[in-house]
């Protein structure tokens, strides 16, 4: 098994699972005994001041509270970057990880940072089973992919840049009979 820890996977249009149809999801860990990931493309009704108050420190209690998966919902991981990397709770891709909750946030130094309710997790061979299956597509990570600006339009983005055959589907609409 080959680690896809600070890639992307993007939901094949197949993927019909509500809770992952047309997502990317940044990858945090991936091992043998399963993987979690945040969902980067489902911003939710919910501010940072409205949901988690507390972390107003390091983000924005303006910025918009993302869905980061179905497990756990009630709780939230902070994604940022961080001035020195060894404050991070887990490390994704060289200074980008994620805070450990129970820092005090005026002691981290990070550049942007952004709030997620819930995770998406996989059991062991889980996430390696719905590959097999082609439910997603592995994508490189850019660093803007978990900071857009419009994560409507990250599914798309993320397939183009893939390229081929990808790119092609990244033009799919929703629901393909309507074409």
């Amino acid at each position: 098994m080959q680690s896809l820890r600070g890639h992307v996977i993007v939901a094949a249009p197949s993927l019909l699972d509500p809770n992952f149809a047309r997502t990317v999801v940044l990858i945090a860990e991936h091992t043998d005994e399963g993987a979690l990931g945040v969902v980067l493309n489902r911003p939710s009704e919910n501010t940072v001041g409205e949901v988690v108050p507390d972390i107003g420190e390091i983000v924005d209690p303006d910025e918009t509270v993302f869905t980061g998966g179905p497990v756990q919902t009630s709780g939230v991981m902070v994604l940022a970057e961080f001035d020195d990397p060894d404050q991070a709770a887990l490390t994704v891709d060289g200074d980008l990880g994620f805070v450990a909750l129970e820092s005090d946030m005026d002691d981290l130094h990070t550049s942007r940072a952004r709030a997620f309710a819930g995770h998406a997790g996989w059991g062991p061979g889980q996430l390696d089973a719905e590959l097999g299956e082609e439910a997603w597509f592995v994508a490189p990570f850019e660093r803007e992919d978990a900071f857009a600006g419009e994560p409507d339009e990250l599914w798309s983005r993320v397939l183009q840049r893939k390229g081929g055959a990808y790119a092609l589907v990244a033009r799919m609409p929703l629901d393909p009979s309507l074409n």
